[in-house]
């Protein structure tokens, strides 16, 4: 190490991530090699002398979110350097170099060697972008996050084939691509020296996992299974047409795969579905749903949706909703459609106008706070193995079932990091949030 590596390793960084799991867990395994190499991570709030913000593409939010994250960091520590790196930053560098403050902007690939920019930072007033062509970024790096030590996102996955006509995912993270089997054994394992209870799967397209290496997310799945020092596990976001009936059949019998699932859906217009070019029909997707419940009628089922796609007509609406209304589904993330650049979708015709799209995201969000409560109101006097998390809201501390019901009760100490039995005795009318006591003289439990 050279003098002016020294000098620099002894100042702060801070992280500031937005989106996904899959970012949460890379921007904590880049903390991870900072501090490894000297460097002192603070909180966003105490004026980190580097602030490093990991950007999402998702919406067409990211440029107002990036700003005002930066000026937040400057407001902290005005001598502050930035750095800007995630999707946002491989899809417009040079929008975000002309950000106020950035010095720094790392596309998909220089994000992972954000240890050598950091050495490379200037005082100058002119930022700088290392970026490469997406068609260049063909590794897998590996990670995960780790939060209070009682839940940890495992990044299994990285990029997606598909080109749905909505998404930059494959232009800003690249070709599907993970790990052997082994060497992402070999990843989890390390989650052995950190006490985790549960571990999320996570992933651009969970469900491809393996692929190049002729091996697949199946089979992930059950080798996982047989770490036994991880008490729990969930699936994050998995394709419809990737989550195999074998697969559902084996989380229901598992030991420590949890009766909880996502499946974005986008549309349940079948004019909708072959728009957005999705891999599966409305058929396929009930199908699953059906499984799944015939399998864990307790499971909890998430759903993704989009509203005010272009060429979504009042009928298309009603089609999605009715489809919605009828599945025995928990709960919906909404999304009103936003264009995207590089995107085929934005030259479609018959855009949806912003009102409308208001208005039938708050009807979709409407139908999932009633079929939330109703699947929440199943479980009460039943006593659920809850993991409870660290932080505290007015003496109260939460945590969730394994099928996904958040529980408050309150405040322990000695609770926080374990799997506790809880007795669900109502629903909080306005968080939506199962309130419950721990039963005396009931022992922890390290089970499901």
């Amino acid at each position: 190490m050279t003098i002016a590596e020294s000098v620099k390793n002894t100042k702060s960084v801070s992280f500031y991530t937005l989106g996904c799991k899959l970012n949460f867990s890379e921007s904590s395994a880049l903390a991870r090699q900072l501090q490894d190499r000297g460097l002192t991570e603070k909180p966003f709030t105490e004026g980190a002398d580097i602030y490093v913000i990991n950007t999402c593409s998702v919406t067409d939010h990211a440029d107002k979110k990036c700003r005002k994250v930066v000026q937040e960091a400057l407001g902290f520590n005005p001598r502050a350097q930035i750095i800007v790196t995630g999707c946002y930053a491989q899809l417009r560098p040079e929008e975000i170099a002309g950000i106020p403050g950035v010095q720094m902007v790392l596309g998909a690939a220089e994000k992972f060697r954000l240890y050598d920019h950091i050495q490379q930072l200037g005082e100058g007033d002119t930022p700088s972008i290392h970026h490469s062509p997406i068609k260049e970024v063909v590794d897998f790096v590996p990670g995960f996050s780790i939060g209070h030590r009682t839940r940890a996102f495992l990044k299994v996955q990285d990029g997606c084939d598909y080109f749905c006509s909505f998404c930059t995912i494959p232009l800003a993270r690249g070709k599907s691509r993970s790990l052997n089997m082994k060497e992402t054994l070999e990843v989890a394992a390390k989650l052995q020296e950190e006490n985790v209870k549960e571990v999320v799967l996570t992933g651009c397209n969970l469900g491809d996992f393996g692929v190049q290496h002729q091996e697949n997310f199946f089979q992930l799945v059950q080798e996982l299974d047989r770490l036994e020092f991880i008490k729990r596990y969930r699936i994050s976001s998995i394709e419809p047409n990737l989550l195999s009936d074998e697969l559902i059949a084996f989380v229901a019998s598992s030991r420590a795969f949890l009766p909880h699932f996502h499946l974005p859906l986008q549309s349940g217009s079948p004019k909708i579905l072959q728009s957005m070019r999705r891999k599966y029909t409305r058929e396929l997707y009930a199908h699953k749903v059906n499984t799944i419940k015939s399998y864990m009628p307790d499971c909890a089922i998430g759903v993704d949706v989009i509203v005010g796609f272009p060429g979504e007509s009042h009928e298309d609406f009603l089609d999605t909703y009715h489809f919605l209304r009828e599945l025995d589904i928990t709960y919906l993330h909404v999304f009103p459609y936003s264009e995207r650049p590089n995107t085929t979708a934005i030259k479609l015709k018959d855009k949806v106008k912003g009102a409308v799209k208001h208005e039938r995201t708050q009807q979709l969000r409407q139908l999932s706070e009633k079929k939330k409560r109703a699947f929440y109101q199943q479980f009460i006097g039943q006593t659920m193995p809850v993991l409870l998390e660290a932080e505290e809201k007015r003496q109260k501390m939460h945590g969730f079932t394994p099928n996904y019901i958040k529980v408050s009760c309150d405040y322990d100490p000695l609770l926080v990091n374990e799997i506790t039995p809880i007795t669900i005795t109502g629903i909080d009318p306005d968080t939506l949030v199962a309130e419950g006591w721990i039963p005396l003289y009931q022992p922890h439990t390290n089970h499901q």
